[in-house]
């Protein structure tokens, strides 16, 4: 196998989104773990720009990274003291989250193993304009995506307002 630049930057973004993805299920400060799912999310925005898929990787930067996290972070810093941690995990969940990574990763293994990835030959890129891109995520129709987006935006709306709520309350 040749290594080429982009292996390297493939590794380094998988070996990145790793550490913090482990980091951001082991840390009991619940804002640094707001802070390495933002990162999660900035490598994976990096993956994307790495298969030359740029719209994702902006959507992913701006919807997830941007957005979903900032509004995260909001609503903690509004609902909980700057001294709140997580509570301590048991025994018995901490087996059992264990059991179920080495499935999972079990069941990764048996399927890249048993799976022959071949290079595609030939395949000649298709160019979309973002008009037609804006058209099918927005349009009414059988593909679009407009009334998702409006229930994700009401249901972030109801997310806010009740952090306000649960804030003035106290």
């Amino acid at each position: 196998m040749e290594i080429t630049l982009e292996t390297v930057v493939f590794f380094a973004l998988a070996a990145f989104i790793a550490v913090f993805s482990v980091l951001t299920v082991t840390t009991t400060r619940i804002v640094r773990a707001a802070t390495y799912l933002l990162f999660v999310l900035f490598g994976t925005a990096g993956f994307y720009f790495l298969l030359g898929y740029t719209f994702l990787g902006a959507v992913q930067i701006m919807v997830y990274a941007g957005g979903i996290v900032v509004l995260y972070v909001f609503s903690i810093l509004l609902t909980s003291g700057e001294s709140d941690r997580a509570t301590q995990l048991k025994r018995s969940r901490l087996w059992a989250g264990l059991g179920a990574t080495a499935v999972g990763a079990v069941i990764v293994l048996f399927i890249m193993l048993k799976h022959k990835f071949l290079a595609p030959v030939d395949v000649e890129p298709i160019e979309v304009s973002m008009s037609s891109i804006g058209q099918m995520m927005l349009g009414d129709g059988k593909h679009g995506y407009l009334l998702p987006f409006e229930a994700v935006s009401l249901l972030l709306l109801a997310c806010i307002i009740g952090g306000l709520m649960i804030a003035r309350k106290r």
